[in-house]
């Protein structure tokens, strides 16, 4: 009997997180795509690569794993009829008054700050590009994706966060209006 394996490297969790997306529908540009909707309210030309590597890097994390695959996972059992009722129709039909797949999305987002969680919100309400295909496909008979959708707005809300960081530590760097030190460079100013 072989030992179940729980663990594994970020490249195989990123690669796990990609197929399970897609199996459900999701592609990681469709996330993108969100990603580079949401910054362009704040800067212009923001690169697609960057949303994609921000993508990816966001699902190469464990706890990001995690998500994906438990809100999948649940999903895919409520399609199933797994759950007992009146749970199983509180999740077929995603009722507004449950909000535990928002509690997950948010917890999620909040990987990047509260920036991350407001950027949640945002897409949450207002449900742009592969979120509210998700969401709407989710209302069919016997297709479930409560948690997916807050799951993959998530994952678009921490990303764009992340493009926002990456932009502004470039303008930093690139910004000379102020003297830069280091922290091997405190020795020197107290003599």
């Amino acid at each position: 009997m072989s030992k179940k394996r729980t663990l594994f490297t970020r490249e195989e969790m990123l690669k796990m997180n990609i197929e399970i997306l897609k199996e459900r529908g999701v592609l990681v540009k469709q996330i993108a795509e969100i990603t580079q909707a949401q910054q362009a309210k704040y800067t212009e030309g923001i690169p697609m690569a960057l949303c994609i590597e921000s993508v990816e890097k966001i699902l190469s994390y464990r706890d990001v794993f995690h998500f994906v695959h438990l809100a999948a996972e649940i999903d895919r059992l409520v399609e199933e009829k797994a759950f007992r009722s009146p749970m199983q129709d509180i999740l077929h039909d995603d009722l507004g008054l449950f909000g535990v797949d928002e509690t997950l999305g948010l917890d999620l987002a909040g990987l990047y700050g509260t920036i991350g969680q407001t950027n949640f919100g945002d897409i949450d309400v207002n449900k742009v590009g592969v979120v509210s295909t998700l969401n709407e496909e989710g209302k069919k008979e016997g297709v479930c994706h409560t948690f997916l959708d807050d799951i993959v707005g998530a994952i678009a809300a921490a990303a764009s966060t992340r493009v926002a960081q990456v932009l502004n530590e470039e303008f930093a760097a690139s910004d000379n209006s102020f003297q830069r030190i280091s922290i091997f460079d405190f020795d020197e100013i107290k003599k």
